[in-house]
């Protein structure tokens, strides 16, 4: 018996005495052949801070830990990745939620059943204005609806995936200060890496994006921060650690060792401020993020500036680990996706939002992956939010919460 084996079987006694276990006991993998079916596994990305895991699960070799090699592979766009994550040409993807979610709906591209094997990071996105808006006294939501309401000029804002996370940010933002995202303004869709290129020639007036793109953009001296999605939602998912149903179910040890490879790297970058530097260093790199470090090492430390002569200190920067309650792929959190997708039309019906979330979100093998990595796991697949507009959310009763906003489809 190996020793992971051994450490497994432990680990899942300790889950099963706390009362965690659901669905697919860890006993009736624990039975069986641990070794990985898929020993290299490409894992596609898109050049922004919050790919790290996932890089440094690589670079630093926590994936041979686990018996499998992991290929990171860099990827131009969201649509991109959701195409070969579709047809298979990537196994796994750094990749949004709401994406995933999306594809699994039949929503923004082909239908497919899809699978959240962990979240990756929380908070670290943020919503960039340009700085002639900046100049107009637009610096956040509340005068910005000022200045939308006296100029009659069609406003431009870009996201990144139309049911991707940063689609979902900008429109509640926007909507919080009585901005219609789908009828006062022109919403369009860019590749985060190429978000600053188009600021820089006009195409925006503003964009919701991940880092280090928001940072480049007070650099470059285009753009000014409005607003980091931590302010919309405190501690809330951003990229998942996703694949296809498919391919989970035929390659689950595979899926485990990823997980707790990624964990593992994930645990390593929030460790110390010596491993933050450590990581901004080797993304920075043009194989993986192609910017200055201190682009990226700046937010990830919590040192923020809005472009503006404000700077502050933000606890609720990006977090990668923070004793494994990043990771937990909750169900609400991806039932939460499915309640914004509602409410602006992306979905024409109310779907079983419960339903959906357990067929997607993978907490049985996360559970597993988990104790492999000797990382703590919540006991509830629910938690509770409240967000930037005052409204909380637990997940109990999505249909009521995604028909309760004022502004929607």
């Amino acid at each position: 018996m190996s020793e992971q084996r051994r450490q497994f079987i432990k680990q899942g006694s300790v889950i099963a005495a706390a009362g965690l276990t659901a669905g697919v006991a860890p006993s009736a993998w624990a039975a069986g052949s641990d070794a990985p079916e898929k020993k290299e596994v490409r894992i596609g990305f898109i050049p922004l801070t919050d790919c790290a895991s996932v890089v440094m699960a690589s670079v630093l070799k926590f994936d041979e830990k686990y018996g499998i090699k992991i290929i990171p592979t860099k990827e131009a766009s969201w649509a991109g990745v959701r195409d070969k994550l579709v047809n298979g040409e990537l196994d796994m993807a750094h990749v949004l939620w709401g994406l995933l979610y999306g594809v699994q709906m039949g929503v923004g591209g082909p239908k497919k059943d899809m699978a959240v094997l962990m979240n990756l990071n929380q908070n670290g996105q943020a919503i960039t204005l340009s700085k002639k808006l900046a100049e107009e006294k637009a610096v956040d939501g509340a005068s910005l609806a000022k200045a939308m309401a006296a100029d009659k000029r069609e406003f431009t804002f870009a996201q990144t995936f139309p049911t991707g996370t940063h689609a979902m940010w900008l429109y509640y933002w926007l909507a919080t200060y009585g901005i219609n995202p789908l009828k006062d303004a022109k919403v369009i869709t860019v590749p985060p890496p190429q978000m600053v290129a188009n600021m820089r020639v006009g195409n925006m007036d503003g964009y919701c994006v991940g880092e280090p793109w928001n940072h480049r953009a007070i650099a470059d001296g285009i753009g000014i921060t409005a607003a980091t999605t931590q302010d919309i939602w405190q501690d809330h998912p951003e990229k998942a650690l996703g694949t296809s149903l498919d391919f989970v179910q035929k390659n689950p040890n595979t899926c485990r060792a990823v997980i707790a490879a990624v964990l593992e790297a994930s645990r390593w970058i929030d460790a110390s401020l010596k491993n933050k530097n450590q990581m901004a260093e080797t993304i920075a790199d043009k194989a993986y993020v192609n910017t200055s470090v201190d682009v990226i090492n700046q937010r990830i430390l919590g040192r923020y500036q809005n472009g503006l002569g404000k700077t502050w200190d933000d606890p609720n920067h990006m977090k990668f680990y923070n004793d494994g309650s990043v990771n937990f792929p909750y169900l609400s959190d991806g039932m939460w996706f499915l309640t914004q997708h509602k409410r602006w039309g992306l979905l024409k019906e109310h779907p079983d939002y419960l339903a959906v979330a357990k067929k997607v979100n993978q907490v049985e093998l996360y559970r597993q992956g988990a104790a492999l990595a000797k990382v703590n796991v919540p006991k509830d697949v629910l938690r509770t939010s409240k967000l930037i507009d005052g409204t909380a959310w637990d997940g109990k009763d999505p249909a009521k919460y995604a028909d309760g906003f004022k502004l929607r489809a």
